[in-house]
């Protein structure tokens, strides 16, 4: 028997009509096998991060249900930013049409060169974790803390809440 795990995708855009980029990303995350989506935060506009002159980013998070392995979902969160047009080599902190992040999966902490669990850097990003707050407020990321006192240490410098998803569960 294959067991559902939950699991936090960041979605982030900053080309192409982002707010656009990023409910198509959550709409192609609904078609991927073995996976359910179950929530999309509000969208967020963000300044973005690095020394690159670029626009600002529109994030989410969204809360899939999955049986896919870790390194199985990260596969099918690349094949859709393909789809979507990003290119494989991409400027660190440069412009994207789109970014997706497996955030947290399950209570999993693993660090390699292709995935850490959870993602470098969630703690320090309001980006990422005031949308998480929106929809798992009480989660727990393995080694690091419950969502909300997370996003608690950080200000909102930058962060703008736009609306609701829009996105069709």
């Amino acid at each position: 028997m294959t067991w559902w795990r939950p699991a936090y995708v960041g979605l982030g855009s900053n080309l192409g009509e982002p707010a656009r980029q990023v409910h198509e990303a959550c709409e192609r995350i609904k078609a991927l096998p073995a996976t359910r989506l179950v929530l999309v935060s509000p969208f967020y506009r963000s300044r973005p991060l690095g020394p690159i002159a670029q626009p600002d980013f529109v994030n989410a998070v969204a809360g899939i249900l999955t049986q896919l392995e870790p390194p199985a979902l990260l596969d099918g969160l690349r094949s859709i930013e393909a789809a979507l047009g990003r290119p494989p080599q991409h400027e660190h902190w440069g412009p994207r049409v789109i970014d997706l992040d497996l955030l947290s999966y399950a209570r999993e902490r693993r660090t390699g060169p292709e995935l850490t669990l959870p993602h470098a850097g969630v703690v320090e990003r309001n980006f990422v974790l005031y949308p998480l707050a929106d929809i798992a407020p009480s989660l727990d990321l393995p080694g690091l803390g419950r969502v909300a006192e997370l996003a608690g240490r950080l200000t909102t410098e930058g962060l703008m809440r736009l609306e609701s998803s829009g996105v069709s569960l």
